[in-house]
Parts: structure tokens; sequence; C-alpha cells
């Protein structure tokens, strides 16, 4: 006779947890975000919310943020463009962003970006500072790319384009370091922890969806 009551006090109990759990993260201006003064996309949008990381293969931040960043843009949802663009901070950043853009103009970007990461804070297969074009070669020789291909990929023109245009968007959404997320080109995603900014992040793409629809 007592398991009706104790059932509808369970379900009052876990209501508000509930509740909670479906309710839109409440943003905060200044803590979890920051409006960008002078807005725009890294490309077109094309009818889709862009999430831009911008990240340096050289950042151990960016290293150990790429499994969890990863999964996450794995399940996000087809009206969102995920793009990673390599910090061209100047130096050694210059050498690994114009590697990124070579990667991704021969097709192999996807497949060989968590193993760059690997290769220069686990493995320590490639020299942080001073990697040459050719020491970049061989790395992506594993992933099917001749290296006389691969060099002439990363002096070329489209590459040098593509950095430059990097470098413009970093320095327009004047992102503090790396890694960094930038919703739409207006909104520069924060958070003290990898969990809070992948948080933070969902919300702003949510507020995104919600000004396209207005």
């Amino acid at each position: 006779m007592m398991l009706m009551p104790r059932l509808m006090l369970l379900l009052l109990a876990l209501s508000p947890l509930s509740t909670l759990a479906a309710a839109p993260v409440a943003l905060v201006e200044g803590t979890d975000y920051e409006l960008i003064e002078q807005p725009g996309p890294y490309a077109p949008l094309a009818g889709k919310i862009e999430v831009v990381e911008m990240f340096g293969y050289t950042c151990p931040h960016c290293a150990r943020f790429e499994p969890q960043l990863e999964a996450w843009a794995a399940k996000l949802p087809k009206d969102v463009r995920f793009t990673p663009v390599p910090a061209a901070f100047g130096g050694v950043w210059d050498s690994f962003a114009r590697a990124y853009f070579s990667a991704d103009q021969l097709g192999v970007a996807k497949r060989s970006h968590r193993a760059m990461f690997e290769a220069l804070h686990e493995k320590n297969s490639l020299p942080m500072q001073n990697v040459s074009p050719d020491e970049l070669a061989v790395f992506y020789k594993d992933y099917g790319v001749a290296p006389e291909r691969f060099l002439a990929t990363i002096k070329g023109d489209a590459v040098e384009q593509k950095l430059k245009a990097a470098r413009a968007f970093a320095q327009r959404t004047k992102v503090p370091g790396t890694p960094a997320l930038v919703v739409n080109g207006r909104y520069l995603v924060k958070g003290d922890s990898f969990e809070a900014l992948l948080r933070n992040a969902d919300a702003l793409i949510a507020k995104a969806r919600s000004e396209r629809t207005r």
C-alpha cells in the first residue's frame, strides 16, 4: 500500500534535476564569452553555423584538448560546420600552420591531425623548433603523400594565402591564445576548463541558431 506514495515521492525528488538538466545554459558575457568587435566568419556561412578552433600543433593545451574536442565535434548537428584553423603567430607557429594547410590541400589533414600532436608531444619524432619542410614531408609520407608533392604544396601560393587568412582572422577576433573557439566569427568562447569551453560553445551554437531564425 506504500508503493504508490513512495514512487510519487521519488518522481517529485527527481523532477527538479530533470528540469535543470534540460534547461538551457545561461550565458554571461565577459565570463562565458566575449563579443567580437569586428565580427565576421572565417569562411562564408552558406546556411551553416561556424565553429572555428584556433589551434597550434606545438601548444600542449591543444594537444590535451584534441581527443575531447574531436569527440565533441563528431557529434555536432548537421547545420554546424567545425573548422580547425592553425594559429599563424609567426615563427614556428607559421611553420606548422603551413604544414596543416598543406595537409588539408592534399586531403590528409583529418587523418594526420591527431598524429601530428602525438609526434610532437608524445613520441618526440618531430622537433618543436626549427622544423624543416623536409622533416614535415617525411611525416606526411606515412599518409601517402610523396615528399616532392608535399614540398611543392607547402611552398605554393595557395598555402601562403590560407596562412594570411588565418593570421587576419586571429588578429580580427583577438584570440588570446590557443586553443580558442569562435562561433560564427561573433562569439569568442570562454571557460575555465575544457568541459566549460565545450559547454559554452554548445550554448553559443544554440544562440546563433536562434538568431538565424528570428
